[in-house]
């Protein structure tokens, strides 16, 4: 029986060749191994024969053509244009360098590059099969003459052609995967650790093997080439200006799609003159606008981009790449770095406005109000080289740096589905970065999850991270433990492309390459910017207290426009005079703008709400009308059927079934609804209005407590079916989804779509009230603030379950205090409805009123299934949300104690006065706990006797809930008239104890002492 030849992963040498076109002239002519051989190898994509790429023709340098023909005896020195990394000198301690992933290597020789291989290669960590000492080629005829078998070819020299192919294939895979690590990346030059398996000797070469011929494995443009070539080639595609990692991603389609990309000889080219002027250009309005701002106003914060000036015209080109591959609109997101630049060079605010904030006029309208400008956002239209217009919005961020990137991804989403692009290829978000925050905070890691998920997808982001090699006054070493910044950004099976930010070129070739790789693949992908930071981290910081030796070098540093004008004056594309006028028409449109901005008749545009914002407002509450949130019966009964009707393929769960049934009984007014049935009438009610829904959570299409079932399961083939979606054939869209398991990520995208979405309701929902805390940065910074800060209006809905029914510390509070704490001017609602009917017409009036503000709705754990927090469709149909519930049983004369509470507590205390049979006790419930209208709470407790007590009751700690916030604003005496006082649980630093049987104890207690029973 024949056995297998031992394949390498290529083949090679003119033996090969002629054996192969025997095979392909007459297969029946070699023997059957090389037979079987041969039709693996064509079957084989990967194999030499699969492809042919068409002609080769050498790299060359973007600023110096004769420099990339690579003399492997005589290495490239280091200097800041170089293509490859300096390999001649001994690696120097890293003035910041991130930690290596392989301990540093003994440097390479001066006088050759490749100098180990004129010495026996040491054995390599995985050691190649072994090598014989070169020797003169055999005749063919006496290969046959030699031990050999079946085959026909001499076993020794079988042996030796597949273990150097073999060795050669393994060479060609380090630098697919470790090729970037020798790229010349840093525009500081700071010496980075060499991967030993660059190294030819590492794999059993030595210096006699340059000139042998093997095959390239597809590397484009020959099939064979000395290996002296292949090396050549391989540096050129993964070792100049542009590091790619690509071979972590698991699709073929894509490695080899960024392969053919990256070793094509077109990706080498240069640039024609236009665009070369265009780089020039937008490098001159950078650097200029830096210059300019610390001239004027020397000292003044603006977090300067001077030293990451390339990232004007990487931008400049994404989004024209963007505008011809039809996308209409980009959502950008960034920090401070570089915020003022991009501001005036890119999203189009004039520089005069960004003057007129540098002059700090103030403005006694805005006291108290606004923020710093480098934190501002913007928008415009941007049209296109070719006429196409592209609307860019920049979002407003704080100094939370990353925690922007969800609330961009979010306003995508929302302007996707409001315009109807399911393909999510019109409009997409580009996400710009700093190393440090992009490493370290884990909001990257949760929008990152958020791309491939359906419910959040977006078609592609570009992420830019511009890298200054350091996080305020923090090396890389010590801020992480990646070799890069980006290395969260491989959990996407994405291309991470890290590019000499002084490469203007290779910038602009990168951008290309990561623009065409977003639309074909849909996908994000990311750019990896190196560059420095010419200041501190503001410009009253002094860099060098901590990094004496890496300011040091900066401060050697022309700006880059004149290390690329040097470029162009060399290769004859511009001259002296042509680049001295665009920067000096420069100047002086800057200067015209600052003339203006101090002169007294200038006043800045006040920002109206626009678009699809027209019309809506927010200000006070006494501003917010009133509007009529009832559905008449008729409406609400056909609605509750649709919800139960099921298509004849669906197979439900045998509970599904009878909670069907229910619901059906609902409809016909034979059972009161509960709280489920409350909402879904409200969704559907607001769904055949027109008004989109937008639900989203952990768990939420079921319901962390089984209560909701939006979406619903065959139990057959696992099929699923939205009811909410089949009500009428012309409503609106409905969109329930689960969530990834997030706070801070989602609840920042669905703030973000809520900005997009004013004519809709936009829910994210708690697994348990408690895990808000996890998102607390998107509530500081953006949900409760962005209006006083931006003028930013939103109407999200945050649905957090709160009670404490003894489920421990993490699973009670929803953290009542810390939304009151965070109330001012009527910037938020908070609610703790207690009916079903209550909830339905809140949430309708959320939808309804044309007065948009955050709402935060405390909603039930145990009330979902309690037999007295039920309504009727009466309830729905004739009722609206009332912020004070009066107590309907006790006889207003006859009242000795007023009880005031919140929530599920009301049931508790009914519970209790049943049982006690105290008649003289009233028990109000306040439903609205913020804005709270003290004329509407005078009126509730006028019937009642000025001398009666109020009391305040609350599940929550003294130092936790509504209490503190009440009797901050009334005092002990309540609206000067009551006695006020509390009954709450004892002060703690846990919301709530971990033991249930302690819980009930404390519950009876806290229950009596509401009545004053010992």
């Amino acid at each position: 029986m024949n056995q297998r030849i031992p394949l390498p992963l290529l083949a090679n040498l003119p033996f090969l060749e002629d054996l192969y076109g025997e095979f392909l002239r007459d297969p029946a002519s070699v023997s059957p191994a090389w037979r079987d051989y041969f039709k693996d190898m064509e079957n084989d994509g990967d194999h030499f024969m699969a492809r042919r790429r068409g002609a080769s023709r050498p790299p060359k340098s973007l600023f110096d053509p004769e420099r990339d023909r690579v003399d492997l005896t005589h290495p490239p020195q280091a200097r800041r244009d170089a293509p490859f990394p300096d390999f001649t000198r001994p690696p120097q301690a890293s003035l910041h360098s991130p930690a290596p992933s392989l301990p540093r290597q003994a440097p390479f020789p001066k006088d050759a590059l490749l100098a180990n291989l004129t010495r026996p290669p040491q054995a390599p960590l995985h050691p190649p099969a072994p090598s014989l000492p070169r020797q003169a080629p055999l005749p063919k005829d006496a290969l046959f003459a030699r031990d050999h078998d079946e085959t026909g070819i001499g076993r020794l020299e079988r042996d030796t052609i597949i273990g150097q192919q073999d060795r050669v294939s393994r060479l060609v895979q380090a630098y697919l995967i470790r090729g970037h690590m020798a790229a010349a990346i840093d525009p500081l030059e700071m010496p980075r650790p060499v991967h030993p398996e660059l190294d030819p000797a590492f794999h059993g070469f030595t210096e006699n093997d340059l000139e042998g011929r093997f095959s390239t494995h597809g590397i484009a443009g020959a099939d064979f080439l000395t290996l002296r070539e292949i090396l050549d080639r391989l540096r050129a595609a993964y070792c100049g200006s542009i590091g790619s990692q690509f071979m972590h991603i698991s699709d073929p389609d894509r490695r080899t799609w960024v392969r053919e990309r990256m070793e094509k000889p077109d990706n080498h080219a240069g640039l024609t003159r236009q665009e070369q002027i265009r780089i020039l250009t937008r490098l001159t309005d950078a650097v200029i606008f830096e210059e300019f701002i610390q001239q004027k106003y020397p000292g003044a914060k603006s977090f300067s981009l001077e030293g990451a000036e390339s990232l004007i015209p990487l931008l400049d080109l994404a989004i024209e790449t963007a505008g011809e591959q039809g996308v209409e609109e980009i959502v950008l997101a960034m920090a401070h770095r570089g915020r003022l630049n991009v501001l005036a060079n890119i999203v189009g605010k004039r520089p005069r406005e960004i003057f007129h904030e540098f002059e700090n006029v103030i403005d006694p309208l805005r006291e108290g109000r606004g923020d710093v400008k480098y934190h501002l956002g913007h928008s415009t239209d941007w049209v296109t080289a070719s006429g196409r217009t592209v609307h860019l919005s920049l979002c407003f961020n704080p100094s939370h740096l990353e925690f922007v990137n969800p609330v961009a991804l979010g306003r995508t989403r929302a302007k996707q589905d409001r315009t109807g692009d399911p393909a999510r290829a019109r409009r997409t978000a580009l996400l710009i970065h700093g190393d440090a925050s992009f490493a370290g905070e884990g909001v990257v890691q949760e929008t990152l999850n958020l791309s491939r998920l359906e419910g959040y997808r977006t078609g592609g982001t570009l992420h830019v991270v511009v890298n200054n090699q350091i996080g305020f006054t923090t090396s890389p070493e010590e801020a992480r433990s990646s070799l890069y910044a980006t290395d969260v950004a491989k959990m996407l099976q994405i291309p991470i492309f890290h590019v000499n930010g002084e490469d203007s070129e290779a910038v602009a070739r990168v951008v290309r390459l990561a623009m065409d790789f977003r639309r074909t693949f849909h996908s994000d992908v990311v750019i990896d910017m190196y560059c420095f930071r010419r200041r501190g981290h503001n410009e009253g910081d002094e860099p060098s207290f901590t990094q004496p030796l890496m300011y040091g070098v900066i401060d050697k540093r022309r700006p880059i426009r004149e290390y690329y004008l040097g470029h162009l004056l060399r290769l004859g594309e511009v001259d002296r005079n042509e680049a001295d006028r665009i920067a000096v028409e420069r100047r002086q449109e800057l200067e015209r703008d600052l003339t203006e901005a101090r002169s007294h008749a200038y006043i800045p545009l006040r920002e109206k709400p626009t678009g699809i914002w027209s019309g809506y407002h927010g200000g006070l509450g006494g501003d917010a009308e009133e509007v009529g949130t009832g559905v008449e019966r008729r409406r609400l009964v056909a609605l509750m059927e649709a919800l139960t009707r099921l298509p004849e393929w669906f197979h439900p769960h045998a509970k599904i079934t009878q909670w069907l049934h229910r619901r059906r009984e609902m409809a016909a007014g034979a059972r009161p609804l509960d709280w489920s049935a409350g909402e879904a009438l409200a969704f559907a009610t607001l769904a055949v209005e027109g008004y989109p829904i937008r639900l989203s959570g952990q768990d939420t299409p079921r319901g962390t407590f089984s209560q909701r079932h939006a979406i619903l399961h065959d139990t057959g083939d696992g099929r699923m079916y939205v009811p909410l979606q089949h009500l009428a054939p012309d409503q609106a869209r409905v969109e329930i989804c689960n969530s990834p398991l997030s706070e801070a990520g989602v609840m920042g995208f669905e703030y973000g779509y809520s900005l997009d979405c004013p004519d809709g309701l936009v829910l994210w929902e708690a697994q348990f009230g408690d895990f808000v805390n996890a998102a607390q940065v998107i509530i500081d910074q953006f949900l409760v603030s962005a209006e006083e800060k931006w003028r930013r209006l939103s109407g999200l809905v945050l649905l957090l379950p709160h009670a404490f029914e003894g489920q421990g510390p993490e699973h009670s509070s929803g953290r009542l205090e810390r939304f009151l704490e965070l109330a001012v001017n009527d910037n938020i609602q908070v609610v703790n409805p207690t009916t079903p009917a209550q909830y339905f017409h809140v949430l309708r009036r959320q939808a309804l009123r044309r007065w948009r503000k955050p709402l935060v709705v405390m909603t039930p754990k145990s009330l979902l299934r309690h037999p007295q927090a039920v309504s009727t469709l009466e309830d729905l149909e004739q009722g609206r949300f009332r912020r004070i519930l009066f107590d309907r049983i006790a006889k207003p004369e006859g009242v000795e104690r007023v009880l005031l509470c919140s929530g599920k507590v009301y049931y508790d205390l009914v519970g209790l006065r049943d049982e006690l049979k105290r008649d003289d006790v009233a028990i109000l419930r306040l439903e609205q706990l913020y804005p709270l209208q003290d004329e509407e709470l005078r009126q509730s407790l006028a019937a009642y006797p000025s001398k009666a007590p109020v009391v305040w009751v609350q599940e929550e700690p003294a130092n936790m809930g509504a209490w503190r916030y009440l009797f901050a604003r009334f005092g002990d005496r309540l609206m000067g008239t009551w006695p006020f006082s509390a009954v709450c649980r004892q002060a703690s630093a846990s919301p709530a104890t971990g033991w249930h049987e302690l819980h009930k104890i404390e519950q009876q207690k806290l229950l009596k002492a509401a009545f004053n029973v010992h």
